[in-house]
């Protein structure tokens, strides 16, 4: 396999760096929404179970939309789409401008969950499209860049949104997110993606939609090792959604010499900074794709093994919690670019928007599940915070133990 560099890839393909570009702008401006809300819920509930409910409402309805999405990035133009719900977005960020004390709470999760749906759409199409604009080669180096990239944008967005959130407000936040994306609907205006359409898409949208979907969910069941791969993200968020989701917010609100928004901000910079370096240490170190398959499994336990140490040694050290989340994430971003490259390279065009969106779909509910129980277990005394850690961090290896002997017939990558 031809690969190709980073800076190469972003400094000679226009299409790939416009999409690049939009995409960490407006993730940057997500990560200040969501340090805000953190704050707010906090300050305004108290509730473990209403900040574990704020995610479950972000991925239910990330979820709950992504059949039609699939079926739209495989049917319409994907650049309208990613450049429309980036604007609609814009707006909605604006929106929370408007909650200014606990009689507005419930404002939060339906604008949440309206976002979650315009973003479901963004990344399905994104995803989608990328083969349409990197030749195959370089789809490695692409997808680890876009991984690394995202993790730079936590790792800034969450820092400096605690930054932000502490010295100047809420309001300041969800003002520059609306920017961001913004901005990002501005870069990606210009993009040119091709794309084939199935000529069984360009019948009456409603009329064909449900056959058309099952044709996305055929595709998976008829090949046993893509409707293995579609699980690869489910399996580290059946727990993930608890532990990212719920303990390690939990635990940034109370770091010792830290505010709460900063303490968010810490914890999710080292989130990113992990999530950051695994899909770049995947392409360096992790040549063999025929081995991707088993390997994105073995990484989910590895993540768990790591979040395990986090529950063994929490409160010891900061900066030692801080090199575990690392580590942990590590592992997980590579699970994630692993697992995409292999969908990206397996599935046609003309389908791959409706395979993704059973990727993101399952991913979501896996979540959801595990951040709703999250949070409803701590807040009501079932375990602590430590022991919380400790339980989910072997859910969590026991599902990347299931993946991996999970076997199935396997093809030429």
């Amino acid at each position: 396999m031809s690969q190709i560099g980073y800076i190469e890839l972003v400094r000679t393909n226009h299409a790939f760096r416009r999409l690049w570009s939009a995409s960490v702008i407006s993730m940057l401006g997500e990560w200040f929404n969501t340090i805000a809300l953190f704050l707010i819920i906090f300050e305004y509930t108290e509730s473990e179970f209403f900040l574990g409910l704020l995610f479950t409402m972000r991925m239910i309805c990330f979820a709950a939309f992504q059949p039609f999405g699939g079926l739209l990035a495989d049917r319409i133009n994907r650049k309208q789409i990613m450049v429309w719900t980036n604007i609609i977005q814009a707006g909605l960020a604006l929106c929370f401008l408007f909650i200014k004390g606990p009689e507005d709470i419930v404002w939060i999760y339906i604008l949440t969950g309206i976002m979650m749906v315009m973003h479901g759409l963004y990344v399905t199409a994104e995803r989608a499209a990328l083969p349409n604009i990197v030749p195959p080669e370089h789809l490695a180096t692409a997808n680890a860049l876009d991984a690394a990239s995202w993790s730079t944008a936590l790792c800034i967005g969450a820092m400096m949104g605690g930054i932000v959130v502490n010295y100047y407000g809420t309001d300041a936040a969800f003002i520059i997110d609306g920017a961001t994306f913004a901005f990002g609907a501005f870069l990606l205006r210009r993009v040119t993606i091709p794309q084939k359409i199935d000529d069984d898409m360009k019948g009456p949208l409603f009329s064909t939609a449900i056959s058309n979907i099952r044709k996305g969910w055929a595709r998976i069941s008829g090949e046993k090792r893509l409707q293995r791969i579609v699980f690869a993200k489910s399996s580290w968020n059946i727990a993930g959604g608890g532990l990212a989701g719920v303990f390690l917010v939990v635990a940034g609100s109370d770091v010792d010499g830290l505010t709460m928004a900063l303490g968010f901000g810490v914890f999710f910079f080292a989130r990113g900074v992990g999530t950051g370096v695994g899909p770049i240490a995947a392409r360096t170190f992790l040549k063999n794709e025929e081995k991707w398959p088993m390997l994105v499994g073995v990484l989910v336990m590895i993540s768990g093994f790591f979040y395990f140490l986090v529950g063994w040694t929490l409160g010891q050290s900061l900066y030692l919690t801080m090199a575990l989340v690392m580590l942990a994430h590590a592992a997980s971003g590579a699970n994630w670019v692993l697992s995409t490259i292999l969908t990206q390279k397996w599935v046609e065009d003309e389908v791959r928007g409706r395979v993704f969106s059973m990727d993101m779909r399952l991913m979501s509910l896996a979540f959801s599940v595990s951040s709703l129980g999250a949070g409803y277990l701590l807040e009501n005394n079932y375990f602590s915070l430590q022991n919380g850690f400790l339980i989910f961090a072997v859910i969590m290896i026991i599902s990347g133990a299931f993946f991996t002997l999970w076997r199935a017939e396997e093809a030429p990558v």
